[in-house]
């Protein structure tokens, strides 16, 4: 069982992402529904069989506290796939300030990039607009809807039209 089950609420907002099992436990206690399935893929016991679910809503609201996306390196650099934000560079990925701490920039989401080493030496201490430099997307603060429609891209397209809202 290697493929993963989005969980949604009630409202349709996205909860958590588990395993099948959990998921197929989930809805045998009538806990959950199986709003959507993988194509082509069971799970079978030695007396019943199960399609695989891909997407499953609770039967009841959960009450779950908003803490937004945990901001670290490796956040950072999925929010900006993996590329240098000033030369696209895949190679030798650094973290850098767009407004640097001294000049007053904070450490948040929209003040967070990533560069690859030679741009962020050649930044230094500036601003984009002080060396030159232009930023190929703005910094944002992702959600978590952001990070599962990027997954369900590469590995579960069957979760994407419960993510478009």
């Amino acid at each position: 069982m290697e493929k993963r089950v989005l969980v949604l609420n009630l409202d349709h907002s996205p909860v958590a992402v588990v395993s099948a099992q959990k998921a197929i436990v989930l809805t045998l206690l009538d806990k959950a529904n199986v709003l959507s399935t993988y194509d082509l893929l069971e799970i079978r016991t030695v007396s019943r069989s199960f399609e695989y679910p891909a997407v499953i809503r609770l039967n009841h609201y959960k009450n779950i506290p908003y803490r937004g996306v945990l901001l670290n390196r490796v956040n950072l650099f999925r929010r900006d796939k993996g590329e240098c934000q000033y030369c696209g560079s895949k190679r030798h990925l650094t973290i850098d300030h767009v407004i640097p701490k001294s000049k007053g920039g904070k450490t948040n989401w929209t003040n967070l990039i990533t560069a690859c080493n030679r741009c962020n030496v050649n930044k230094g201490d500036k601003t984009p607009e002080q060396t030159g430099m232009n930023l190929r997307t703005f910094p944002f603060k992702p959600t978590l809807s952001f990070f599962l429609a990027d997954y369900a891209e590469r590995q579960a397209e069957e979760w994407l039209p419960f993510l478009s809202s």
